[in-house]
């Protein structure tokens, strides 16, 4: 399939000719529907640089319902069951998309808050500074293994969980695309730093990615830099003469550098498999973390006590009256005066395995 490229039409005819299940993320920056009836003012008389394009412009209602119905079912249609759609919009659209999307199927996954630490100020003084955007992130059904890059966002977050509120600030300086005129470009452009935070975030080396609405070009010129391969749509002209002018400056990142950190996870090891390697002997007693109950270990690795018999997770659950409880950490086993928890058996024994694996591969 053609890759790295853009292209000027209608967005959703153009989404039409890809084909089935061929791109890995979408981002979606659609009309936000504002719907403005007359300029907006400073006190001092200038004017705001607003909405007003033609493109943000439509009928009524209906009419934008019909329009994302339609871009949200080819976004459907085109997107790889692993990938992830990411769409961002204002208070005027983003509770409209947010419904259609969740009635095309999408599942969501999380809502992002972007908080501009720049906003725009409400000059009449009539509503609180709209101060965020939404984001909304989701995938084509419940249960698929979507690319989620947890460790490189905790990396990216000094090494704290990457949470749903970011603050970042609106586009500007030279960042910002002007036109002939020595105007504003695009009046949406938005910044670099919320496309890195995305791509890095839901999609590896070489994955495509789609913005049916790519504007000034900013997630083409992001995936570039990451080394992601980029397909863009929109039906305004300027915006993509812009657009392909801007990627021309843009230098990829050696590839050494764009990977996502990846975390090996430490083999499997069963409660079974410390009883029968004798790590842990047959009729010792495990007990809760204050001794209070205490239970014996079976040939098959469950726990009895009285007439009970259960696995380490059943019967620790069946103590605390809970549906679920991890057996690892609930139960101990007993070393000298201290009880310490079965679990550190188990890190014992997965130490010892992959310190064979690696004597086996000399």
């Amino acid at each position: 399939m053609k890759q790295d490229y853009l292209m000027n039409g209608d967005s959703i005819k153009l989404m039409e000719t890809l084909p089935d299940e061929s791109v890995d993320m979408i981002f979606a920056d659609p009309p936000y529907f504002m719907q403005l009836h007359k300029e907006l003012v400073r006190p001092d008389a200038t004017a705001v640089t607003a909405v007003t394009d033609e493109w943000d412009k439509f009928q009524d209602a209906a009419s934008y319902d019909t329009f994302t119905k339609e871009w949200l079912k080819q976004a459907f249609r085109v997107l790889k069951k692993t990938g992830a759609l990411w769409v961002i919009g204002t208070y005027h659209n983003i509770f409209r998309v947010g419904y259609h999307l969740q009635n095309t199927g999408f599942w969501i996954l999380n809502d992002i808050i972007w908080r501009k630490t720049n906003p725009m100020p409400n000059f009449k003084g009539t509503r609180f500074t709209n101060a965020h955007e939404t984001l909304i992130w989701c995938t084509k059904e419940p249960r698929t293994k979507y690319t989620f890059n947890y460790e490189s966002m905790k990396a990216f977050n000094d090494d704290l969980q990457m949470r749903s509120d970011w603050l970042i600030p609106v586009c500007h300086g030279p960042e910002r695309l002007k036109g002939t005129n020595g105007k504003t470009l695009h009046s949406t452009q938005k910044p670099e730093e919320l496309l890195w935070r995305i791509i890095l975030a839901c999609t590896k080396p070489n994955d495509i990615i789609l913005d049916p609405f790519i504007g000034s070009g900013t997630t083409a010129a992001v995936a570039k830099k990451l080394g992601r391969h980029y397909i863009g749509f929109d039906k305004e002209p300027t915006y993509i003469k812009y657009a392909e002018k801007r990627l021309q400056a843009v230098d990829k990142i050696k590839k050494e550098f764009i990977c996502p950190i990846t975390k090996e996870l430490p083999p499997k090891i069963a409660f079974g498999d410390l009883v029968a390697a004798n790590i842990i002997a047959v009729g010792t007693f495990l007990y809760d973390s204050k001794g209070n109950n205490k239970a014996s270990v079976c040939a098959d690795g469950s726990l009895k006590q009285g007439k009970t018999q259960l696995s380490i997770h059943q019967l620790a659950a069946k103590i605390k009256k809970s549906p679920t409880c991890n057996g690892w950490t609930f139960w101990h086993f007993k070393q000298g005066k201290h009880l310490l928890p079965i679990d550190i058996l188990r890190e014992n024994a997965m130490i010892n395995t992959q310190q064979n694996k690696k004597e086996n591969k000399k």
